[in-house]
């Protein structure tokens, strides 16, 4: 598969992510042994087994939601890597809560060649929009 079509197919299994389900996103991800994942809910995780727990985690937490946008602030593409700055807009009920939130993220994610398609290799999404003062520390 291209890559496009696999970052396009990524973003909408996030719509099933924000339902709960985690699952068609795993499959996008890479299962080598030098994956990795940084979700704003832990700390960050290497393997393929730590970023599968890590995805069900996560995924609990959504319900009744969706990915409602994405915006490409940049892509940086080679035959052997793929990186993409985006901001990712979504909506869901988070941690049990019956409303609906809207939040947004600001995502790294690093694509490679695995076989004959692309595998997310890296993600790392966090709620950081704006700026910091200068003695922030978090």
């Amino acid at each position: 598969m291209q890559l496009d079509e696999v970052v396009d197919r990524f973003h909408q299994t996030m719509n099933e992510f924000a339902k709960g389900d985690p699952e068609p996103a795993k499959a996008i991800f890479s299962h080598g042994d030098d994956g990795s994942l940084a979700n704003p809910w832990g700390p960050p995780v290497v393997g393929w087994d730590q970023i599968s727990k890590a995805l069900d985690s996560a995924a609990a937490r959504f319900k009744d939601g969706h990915l409602a946008a994405v915006d490409r602030l940049t892509r940086h593409v080679t035959s052997d890597l793929a990186v993409f700055l985006d901001i990712e807009h979504w909506q869901a009920k988070l941690g049990g809560g019956a409303e609906i939130s809207q939040f947004d993220l600001r995502v790294t994610s690093v694509y490679r060649p695995e076989g004959d398609t692309w595998a997310l290799v890296h993600r790392h999404a966090d709620p950081v929009m704006a700026p910091r003062p200068p003695d922030a520390v978090l």
